[in-house]
């Protein structure tokens, strides 16, 4: 195998194993970045969503009751104030979603599905755990899903979901005496979940991953022609004029020119050290063969 063909053969390899390693690390990093995204988005969200409720049960509520004139004001309830206000966005950014899941719900619309109680029930298992965070598929393509409990923290929550007779008139009226009642203090009844989808994101961290990459390979291409054009002018060239006047020599030729390679390198040493040979040679056969 010749030099040059060695010679790519080696970088090439070396290339291919940084590049295909390279790959597999940052895919993979892009797609933590990605999803990082969407998970702070998720967030963002669900602080709304916080605020909102907060705002609702400290301000609105107050001042409007939960009944007017003998009829359920539903925008006094924390939890339809925050699930009203971010359909707005639903409506805008499809595949965005916000819900307040409960396993036996006041409102049936508020009713998990069974992914939805996968969540609700994992909270109930732990009680310490304070947020969830999962993946599934959907037409839609890959949503990321952030969960947080809600619980019973005080007692006024349970004048309107204890028992049916406790609760106002106004809202049975509305929901009936079946759904939303047996709530206990601090029992974990539902989850706060936000959905958001990945689709954007992904897409995104692709690209960016296949335009690095692309530069990346067209860094080494450029490196490469670099190094041979290098090659061939420093190191081959050299050799195969070197090598044509050593042929020559071999035959008893010595009319050819020597070689003379400016610079001090390692080739100009060996272009030298071959010119000093050639001489000793042809003053050694000069001796042996005496003059007619």
């Amino acid at each position: 195998m010749k030099l040059r063909a060695t010679f790519n053969l080696a970088i090439v390899t070396a290339f291919a194993i940084g590049f295909v390693g390279a790959g597999l690390v940052l895919q993979r990093r892009f797609n933590d970045d990605a999803r990082a995204e969407v998970l702070q988005n998720a967030r963002i969200m669900l602080s709304a969503a916080d605020a909102i409720r907060t705002y609702t049960a400290q301000q609105v509520e107050p001042a409007v009751g939960r009944a007017q004139g003998g009829r359920f004001v539903a925008i006094s309830v924390p939890s339809y104030a925050a699930q009203s206000n971010l359909q707005k966005l639903q409506a805008g950014y499809p595949g965005f979603g916000y819900k307040e899941a409960a396993l036996n719900p006041t409102n049936p619309l508020d009713r998990a599905t069974e992914w939805e109680a996968d969540f609700i029930n994992t909270f109930r298992r732990e009680p310490d755990l304070k947020e969830l965070v999962g993946e599934r598929e959907t037409p839609r393509g890959s949503v990321l899903t952030l969960a947080r409990p809600i619980a019973i923290g005080i007692a006024d929550c349970l004048g309107c979901h204890s028992t049916p007779d406790r609760a106002p008139a106004a809202m049975t009226d509305v929901y009936g005496t079946t759904n939303g009642f047996g709530w206990t203090l601090h029992e974990t009844i539902g989850a706060q979940l936000v959905t958001v989808p990945m689709a954007v994101p992904l897409d995104k961290a692709q690209t960016a991953f296949l335009t690095f990459m692309a530069i990346l390979l067209g860094v080494f291409l450029v490196i490469v022609a670099i190094l041979n054009a290098l090659l061939h002018f420093l190191v081959i060239k050299p050799v195969m004029k070197v090598a044509a006047v050593a042929n020559a020599v071999s035959l008893g030729d010595f009319r050819q020119a020597e070689y003379q390679k400016p610079g001090n390198d390692e080739i100009a040493s060996l272009a030298a050290s071959f010119n000093r040979m050639r001489r000793s040679l042809e003053s050694a056969l000069k001796l042996l063969d005496p003059p007619a």
